[in-house]
């Protein structure tokens, strides 16, 4: 496949970078003083893809690295959408997600020869936040969640403006009447296409007939942004804002941002560990890596790389210390089956 898109062009680009910062970080030795690796191991490993699931991979590869320096592991989060492009064309050994692969990535796959295996490492809640000067919001349904985000609330410059479609589709706050600004990831991140899936965007669009290319998208004017901490910043710094983001980057602002708690019809359910954990929270999903399974087999250093990550410190400690909830113990057993039959 041809990485002829401007999506894919800048996320290879942004690779290719991080990649020259890795390779010179590995011929420093990283500043261990040991003159040389700790053991035979060595190689490049490229990972790519989620913003979300990159803290985490990034923590995994920082700690693998102490006792291989003689890997060179690059890891950059263009979105989860960028990392498939990539993934599925070769560029990348393994690409992580915030979503599960779609059936059009996976034909990418499939054309390119490309074989790989799913694993699921931890646990997110894709987190609705507000200005912290907005006490009005405290819960939203996901028939707000349609009026506010959705494509038939495009041109709704105040919050209140969208209470008559929020009743329309079953919503239950009683917005307030003030400006409306909505900044949020772009339809380069798994973030967009989990939040669209999970507040019922999608399903609410379809039901009320709307055009088949406006099903799975977010309303027109609305401000999308791959970072962040950009989207964080417009949360702190207009009383106007609304947004989201992963739990993990809601929880490091603080106080800077207002999170929303979420009724999907059982009551209004803050994101929290525990919420996550169980289920309960209604924006609660999986994160993921996907490994290029014939790579693996050829290279050493990449299947290290992976049975690290997999790891009771990796799907624990270092999920917990990324700001994201392991996934229990039982199916952490279950993805370290799946992952050695994969290499098998």
């Amino acid at each position: 496949m041809t990485l002829n898109t401007t999506l894919g062009m800048r996320a290879l680009r942004m690779l290719v970078g991080a990649l020259v910062l890795s390779i010179w970080l590995t011929a420093c030795g990283g500043g261990t003083g040991d003159g040389g690796n700790t053991n035979e191991l060595s190689g490049t490993i490229l990972v790519s893809g989620s913003s979300t699931v990159q803290p985490i991979t990034s923590l995994v590869a920082e700690l693998f690295r102490e006792e291989n320096r003689g890997v060179a592991i690059t890891v950059d989060g263009p979105g989860t959408g960028d990392g498939f492009e990539l993934f599925c064309a070769g560029q990348t050994d393994v690409s992580d997600a915030s979503r599960p692969i779609d059936e059009e990535e996976a034909a990418a796959c499939d054309a390119e020869g490309v074989e790989y295996v799913e694993l699921e490492v931890a646990l997110d809640g894709v987190t609705v936040m507000t200005n912290p000067d907005n006490a009005d919001v405290m819960c939203l349904s996901k028939g707000d969640l349609y009026a506010l985000f959705g494509p038939e609330s495009t041109g709704f410059d105040s919050w209140n403006d969208a209470a008559r479609l929020a009743a329309e589709v079953g919503g239950s706050a009683d917005f307030p009447d003030r400006s409306l600004e909505i900044t949020a990831p772009g339809e380069e991140s798994g973030t967009y296409d989990a939040f669209i899936e999970l507040a019922g965007i999608a399903e609410s669009a379809e039901q009320r007939g709307l055009p088949e290319d406006e099903i799975e998208s977010l309303r027109a004017d609305y401000q999308s942004s791959p970072d962040d901490n950009v989207i964080i910043q417009a949360m702190e710094t207009s009383p106007a804002a609304l947004g989201f983001v992963g739990y993990a980057y809601a929880q490091s602002a603080g106080d800077r941002v207002k999170e929303i708690a979420i009724d999907g019809g059982d009551g209004c359910v803050a994101p929290e560990t525990a919420t996550i954990a169980e289920g309960t929270y209604p924006l609660s999903r999986s994160l993921y890596i996907y490994v290029n399974t014939g790579k693996a087999m050829e290279n050493a250093a990449l299947a290290a790389f992976v049975d690290h990550y997999l790891t009771s410190d990796g799907l624990n400690m270092v999920v917990e210390r990324s700001g994201y909830v392991p996934i229990p113990a039982e199916r952490q057993e279950a993805v370290r089956s799946i992952w050695e039959a994969a290499i098998a």
